[in-house]
């Protein structure tokens, strides 16, 4: 087709059909802010110990002795997957024993939780550890949890693109934000921990495809000045803005089934997006339906209170519907197959140490409801200078200087020493900062980068190998069990160089987008 940008210039820039677009799409992204990341508070382990059955006939001084202590991190605390045995603690506390005096306690025999756990009612009513006891021997159940919603996240990126590239961005992007939503209601009933992994699952193949829909969508349909905008302010915002919601409900409301019902109902509110949000011409055409891409735009242009012309697409200026493409025109040829395994390598990374940091919110010092809220309100100053950047500056030095300052941050935790807490707390946000620019930043390089014919399904297998980073993250948050210092040596790492590795890639500022595979820049690496 010819000059798509040239040919549509008589709409203008900035009217109200692009202001309507731009806030309709924005606000679909909403949800996504807080779905994946509601584990945070939904699935938290409080503090807890072995339970001591009320029944239990102990004298006052053994029931506060019956828990054997343990230091953690240089602190002393009540074990929490073992107690003294009970048979003999019954029998000192009958014979008139004392703990500590006449019982030398490093030598009582100990048990598992048989009567499973008592845990800290401070902070939460109920979150799915606590329901469902993943502690201790079940500990691994937690991230699993995450990790399960991240595999979903995979696969709907596997499908999805290709979904989107045959039959639309607009009807992709509905069916999806009707699954997230439904799911997440079911999950709110689930009588176990396999339901609501299943529902958790689903709700994740959703999650991305709806996102990816709205963002390419949104690409496609506003024009280049505000597409940046777009793309690098405007759905990340009110991602953000999603975020921050999530610690300001859940300081409200501590019970998970109760937390996840007060984040689904609003969804509702999307229904009448269906008629105000236009399929996308570019992709219309490239189906060739050029009478429907047509009719949209003249639709538009009355809405902006201009004059279309009367022919808008010349015959001869309309390439023939071009062959369907599937997720293999992405390595077919040398030049596509480099830029695409190095942004999914740069996106596998990005994801690791985005969600890693995201999750990590409740181990960290202080209030996990003003972290996460810290962690969500650092990515609004990162977004806007991924914005600033994406203006001014070529796009691999973007990339390349938001990864490197996220790595050397993240580098810098393991140096401090344990009693600098709120300066490690800093250097972890700095770190994310840098994260999230980089990730605003990679999403609008890579629509750039990729054809009409093939944008969507690109844009969905680089989402689809970052799930590979993302369904490892919350293991990488694991590993601090061990070694307090290792999550952030590797998150660090990698993230410094996979900045490295994207200097390799095409530029793309100042370039139209391309329509064909045949358009795309060489790749220079």
């Amino acid at each position: 087709m010819t000059d798509y940008e040239a040919t549509t210039a008589f709409l203008g820039e900035w009217g109200p059909f692009q202001q309507r677009v731009f806030l309709l799409l924005c606000l679909s992204v909403i949800p996504n802010g807080f779905s994946g990341l509601s584990m945070v508070f939904i699935g938290d382990t409080p503090a807890h110990h072995c339970l001591i059955p009320a029944s239990a006939n102990l004298s006052a001084e053994w029931r506060n002795h019956s828990i054997p202590l343990e230091n953690s991190s240089g602190t002393v605390t009540l074990s929490k997957c073992t107690r003294y045995n009970l048979d003999d603690v019954k029998s000192f506390s009958a014979r008139g024993l004392v703990p500590g005096v006449n019982v030398n306690l490093s030598q009582v025999p100990q048990e598992t939780c048989l009567d499973g756990w008592e845990y800290d009612r401070e902070m939460y009513i109920a979150t799915t550890v606590t329901e469902w006891d993943l502690v201790c021997d079940n500990k691994w159940k937690g991230p699993l949890t995450s990790s399960l919603f991240f595999c979903g996240v995979l696969a709907g990126s596997c499908v999805s693109g290709q979904l989107s590239d045959r039959f639309g961005r607009k009807i992709v992007l509905f069916v999806t934000m009707t699954v997230q939503t439904v799911f997440t209601f079911i999950q709110v009933f689930s009588p176990s921990w396999p339901v609501f992994c299943a529902m958790f699952f689903v709700i994740g193949m959703g999650q991305i495809s709806n996102y990816v829909a709205a963002f390419v969508l949104g690409t496609e349909l506003l024009s280049p000045s505000v597409r940046i905008i777009y793309s690098t302010l405007g759905v990340c915002l009110f991602f953000a803005l999603g975020y921050m919601m999530l610690p300001v409900m859940a300081y409200y409301i501590r019970d998970w089934r109760m937390l996840l019902l007060a984040l689904t109902l609003p969804s509702i509110i999307y229904t009448p997006f269906w008629w105000f949000i236009p399929e996308s011409p570019r992709w219309l055409l490239s189906q060739g339906r050029v009478e429907e891409a047509e009719a949209i735009l003249r639709e538009a242009a009355k809405k902006n209170k201009v004059e279309a012309p009367q022919v808008i697409f010349e015959p001869l200026q309309v390439d023939l519907k071009s062959d369907p493409h599937s997720i293999w025109d992405l390595v077919r040829s040398p030049n596509i197959r480099w830029v695409s395994v190095t942004l999914w390598i740069v996106w596998s990374v990005l994801s690791i140490s985005y969600f890693a940091l995201s999750l990590n919110t409740s181990n960290i010092h202080g209030s996990p409801y003003l972290n996460c809220f810290l962690s969500a309100a650092i990515e609004v100053p990162a977004y806007t200078m991924s914005w600033l950047m994406f203006r001014r500056c070529n796009r691999r030095l973007s990339l390349f200087s938001t990864l490197f300052l996220g790595g050397a941050m993240l580098l810098l935790v393991h140096l401090l020493p344990p009693h600098l807490s709120y300066v490690s707390t800093a250097l972890e946000m700095l770190g994310k900062f840098g994260v999230t620019a980089a990730f605003a930043i990679v999403y609008a390089y890579t629509a750039e980068l990729y054809p009409t014919v093939l944008r969507n399904t690109a844009m969905c297998a680089c989402s689809m190998a970052s799930r590979v980073g993302s369904i490892s993250a919350p293991f990488f948050i694991y590993l601090g069990d061990y070694s307090k210092s290792l999550p952030y040596i590797l998150m660090g790492t990698l993230t410094a160089l996979s900045g490295l590795l994207s200097l390799l890639l095409p530029e793309s500022y100042g370039m139209p987008l391309p329509d064909t595979i045949a358009h795309m820049q060489t790749f220079p690496g």
